[in-house]
């Protein structure tokens, strides 16, 4: 008996080795292929016209002649100038170390539970924060006219023990208190900022080890404190380090009194002695900020993983990334 022609086929075609799929052919190997960057044209366009305001500026230093960069070699090393340099060294250093301690004295008032403690050191950070610094050196300058002399005993009593003012007011002494009075009022706001930002579980964590109150400030808080303090502190010295500027109206021949000085005995080197200003003023800040990086590093210890890299083995890892690529280069 016969099949249906239609059965017939289906036998045949099942019986048939089946057809090759795109799965089963050999895949060709793969070839390695470059990626390629994006391209950022807004940042080549802008990279461009930085570069030409550089050299245009560099160009503009260097072949002007109303610069007289002659005379900035003269005055750059002259014995009145580092003279100068040397008191504003001696004024900042004071400056930071008295504001400073002025600073904590007056936010550990600020963060006390006594009334009096905080209103008292609230307004003199209000009262010195809003006078101009240049105002409170002139008023201490004149301080004399009000009060010829200073005295130490009984309030409203006797006095034990009594100082001339106008002796103990000298020039350097004008300028330092000054600026440590101003300086404080705003040091003031940067450790109170930087204690605020400690946990509050290190506290509790101190006070249920019944640590006693000065020791849980010196040991723990402060010390973590000090890695938002130190930053913005530092900031706050730069500002100082200019603003001892200033104590030349008090009659202190600092960096910029001196240059003051020579500028008006040489009126055609105004110029030149405003860039030696400038230019150790630069030199002054710039040592503040590398400074504050080590400073910054120090205390990141155990708040990060891995320490920020110091300028040296940033260059070295660049170097050794330089190398790298082209010995690569060279092999391919």
């Amino acid at each position: 008996m016969s099949e249906p022609p239609g059965t017939a086929l289906s036998l045949a075609e099942a019986q048939a080795p089946p057809s090759p799929t795109a799965s089963d052919t050999p895949s060709k190997p793969l070839t390695a292929q470059r990626v390629q960057p994006l391209r950022r044209p807004g940042r080549w366009v802008a990279t461009a016209v930085v570069l030409v305001l550089v050299a245009q500026i560099a160009h503009g230093l260097a072949t002007n002649p109303f610069y007289q960069w002659d005379r900035f070699r003269y005055w750059f090393l002259r014995p009145t100038i580092l003279d100068g340099l040397l008191v504003t060294l001696e004024v900042a250093a004071l400056s930071a170390v008295l504001g400073l301690l002025g600073g904590i004295l007056l936010a550990l008032g600020r963060l006390s539970g006594s009334p009096v403690l905080r209103a008292v050191s609230w307004t003199y950070t209000w009262l010195f924060r809003s006078v101009p610094l240049i105002v409170v050196l002139i008023f201490l300058y004149n301080f004399s006219a009000l009060y010829k002399t200073l005295s130490l005993g009984v309030p409203f009593g006797p006095a034990f023990v009594s100082f001339d003012e106008s002796k103990l007011a000298t020039d350097m002494t004008v300028a330092v208190v000054g600026l440590s009075l101003n300086e404080a009022a705003y040091a003031a706001e940067v450790v109170r900022g930087g204690i605020l930002s400690v946990d509050q579980g290190q506290h509790e964590a101190a006070a249920a080890l019944g640590l006693p109150r000065g020791y849980q400030f010196t040991r723990i808080v402060f010390p973590q404190a000090l890695r938002s303090i130190t930053p913005n502190y530092v900031n706050q010295l730069i500002g100082l380090v200019k603003g001892t500027s200033l104590v030349f109206y008090v009659s202190l021949l600092d960096l910029f009194g001196s240059v003051q000085t020579m500028g008006s005995t040489y009126p055609g080197d105004i110029v030149p002695l405003l860039l030696v200003a400038t230019v150790w003023y630069l030199i002054l800040t710039s040592a503040v900020s590398v400074v504050q990086f080590y400073v910054e590093r120090y205390f990141a210890r155990g708040a990060t993983r891995t320490l920020p890299p110091t300028p040296l083995q940033k260059a070295r890892a660049g170097l050794t990334e330089l190398r790298a690529r082209l010995r690569k280069e060279a092999a391919v």
